[in-house]
């Protein structure tokens, strides 16, 4: 996958070297250690965690997305992030890969939802698809089923964010959950109760958004 590439500074594209007077051999810090060099701006410390971590973040962004351009811009806008905010990794929280790979799961949905939303403004903007006369919309169906999707939304930014991470891998890109498991870097019992308590507290949601909706009709 190469290198990332870092620049200097804001108005530079010329990428960073790190300066030492003797070698240092990165190999031997840990993922934690390397982020603390590179809040010292130290590009040859992104440069080790990139070369030990990129694949793992490569495989499930591709996982995702199924395009691996798409995949590799998700991985460089990952590592990049860290870059620029490497205080938002807080070593207290866990380790450092299953935060990479949460920014890379984030980033990649963010654009499955953008490729949704274009989709769907096609349709509705596309004169064949309005003056079909092959194709009916039934409107009360229409509008049901965007209620149902944005009531799914609401209840799934609503679970805790481990969660909603291990249920959209199950459920919205088919991942199995021994797949989970090794994407997140988690013991698989750990996968499959966070999965089995989302699905809990994704039904009560429904469930009571459900009936503050009939309430209101009332």
């Amino acid at each position: 996958m190469g290198s990332i590439l870092i620049a200097c500074d804001q108005h530079s594209t010329i990428p960073c070297r790190a300066e030492s007077a003797l070698p240092v051999d990165y190999s031997r810090f840990d993922d934690e250690d390397l982020v603390e060099l590179i809040a010292h701006q130290d590009v040859a410390a992104l440069d080790a965690l990139y070369s030990r971590h990129a694949r793992a973040s490569f495989a499930l962004a591709l996982k995702m997305l199924g395009d691996r351009e798409l995949a590799e811009e998700v991985v460089q806008e990952a590592f990049l992030k860290l870059w620029r905010r490497p205080e938002a990794f807080v070593r207290q929280r866990g380790r450092l890969l299953p935060w990479l790979l949460g920014v890379t799961h984030n980033r990649a949905v963010d654009l499955l939802r953008h490729r949704q939303i274009e989709a769907r403004h096609h349709v509705a903007s596309d004169p064949g698809e309005v003056t079909d006369g092959s194709v009916s919309v039934n409107p009360e169906a229409y509008a049901w089923s965007s209620f149902r999707a944005e009531a799914v939304a609401r209840a799934l930014a609503s679970l805790p964010v481990a969660q909603r991470q291990a249920l959209e891998l199950a459920y919205f890109r088919g991942l199995t959950q021994s797949e989970i498991a090794a994407v997140l870097n988690e013991p698989l019992g750990t996968v499959k109760t966070r999965i089995r308590l989302a699905l809990q507290k994704l039904r009560s949601s429904l469930e009571m958004q459900a009936l503050r909706t009939e309430a209101e009709e009332v």
